[in-house]
Parts: structure tokens; sequence; C-alpha cells
């Protein structure tokens, strides 16, 4: 039988570690502390994060939202302009064609709100369950569990759970995971995954998790 993780402990260490850090929030903490929490703008900036890094989704989720800061202002744009305004995130053309057909949707079916449940946020193009999620919490203030690849490396990693994917990582933390630290957990395991427990060669010689974590497939660590 697993060990039940010592999660009290693993977020306090957490907590600390991100409270001693000076730098700046993930990408769509950002945008969506920066348009006070609309979900509109969150889910527009979510989408554009995917497979792209933070940097480059500030500025293109800055860029898209002045223009297209409602789902009936960017309705009225072209695709090839939110593509433009976009770019380069990842499959930007892609996201474009998804935002856009996410527009309309909004304006049809729900008065050009974004709807605040996973089943209807999953019906939307391109939204899959971390993007749902992340509204769900950020945009929302509903419980979700947001699961990237960082939560699920860092989660395998420390032999908290083993998993497959991301989605099994969500179910399976669903189960384990105190209520508590759901909204939690993807902003703290997002930055120490992009600052300390890295997909190669993670600095473990200064983690503040060490006591916490078997090392699960870890070869080489600095």
């Amino acid at each position: 039988m697993r060990k039940i993780p010592e999660w009290d402990a693993i977020f306090n260490a957490l907590e600390k570690w991100r409270g001693d850090l000076s730098v700046q929030d993930p990408s769509v903490n950002t945008v969506a502390e920066h348009y006070r929490r609309d979900p509109w703008a969150v889910l527009v900036s979510t989408i554009i994060s995917l497979r792209t890094k933070d940097d480059v989704t500030l500025l293109a989720s800055s860029r898209l939202l002045e223009r297209g800061g409602s789902p009936a202002e960017l309705n009225a744009m072209k695709e090839e302009k939110i593509a433009k305004l976009i770019y380069p995130a990842g499959f930007y053309r892609n996201k474009a064609s998804s935002l856009k057909k996410i527009a309309h949707i909004l304006l049809e079916q729900y008065n050009g709100l974004v709807p605040a449940s996973m089943e209807e946020l999953l019906s939307l193009p391109g939204v899959g369950r971390k993007t749902a999620n992340l509204v769900l919490t950020e945009a929302f203030d509903l419980d979700g569990l947001c699961v990237d690849i960082h939560v699920h490396r860092i989660s395998n990693r420390c032999g908290w759970l083993s998993s497959k994917n991301p989605e099994e990582t969500e179910m399976i933390l669903r189960e384990i995971l105190p209520k508590k630290y759901w909204k939690r957990i993807n902003y703290l395991l997002v930055l120490y995954g992009q600052k300390l427990c890295r997909p190669v060669s993670p600095f473990c010689s200064c983690c503040t998790l060490v006591k916490y974590c078997v090392h699960f497939g870890v070869e080489k660590s600095r």
C-alpha cells in the first residue's frame, strides 16, 4: 500500500519557498489578477498558454485582449488577425481558430458569458481539462484541480502517485489530495517545476521537497 503523502508539510514547505522567491507569477495567474478574474480573459490566456512560454503568453494575451476584450469584440475580428496578434504562441493558428469559434459559441449559446461548469467548458473547441480547471478556479473561485505537465511530473517523481498522463494524475489527486489544496497545487508546482524540479537534471541539491521525494526516474541531478 502506498504511503499517504504528508500534504500539510509538503504545502507548508512549498508556500515558504514561494514566499522567499522573487519571481513573477505564472502567466495565467498574472492575467487573471490584471483583469480582475474576468472569465473571458482567463479563458483566452489559458488557451494561449498551452505549449507556450510564460513571457510569450503574457505578451500575446495582452495584445489580443486589448483588441478582443470580450467575445463580441473577438468574434468581429478575422481569424488571420487573431493569429497575428497571438504569434509566436505555440500552434497560434489552431488557437486563433479555436478562439474565434469559442467567441461565436458564447454569443450564440451563453449570452456572451463564459460558462462556469466543467461539462460546458469541455464542450468548447480547444478546451481540455487543464484549461477548464484553471477557468473554474481562477475566474470563478470554484473547486478545481488543474494538472499540467509540472504537476504530473513532480507528483510521479516524488512518489505521491503513479500515473501515465496528466488526466490520470488529476483523477488520482482528486482521491488523495485534501480539497483545500486543489486550487493551490498547480500554482505552486508550476513555479517549482520551472525553477527547481525540471524535467531533465533537476536541482535536487537545493530542493525543499527532498524528504518528501523518492526521486523516481531521476537519472541525473544537480
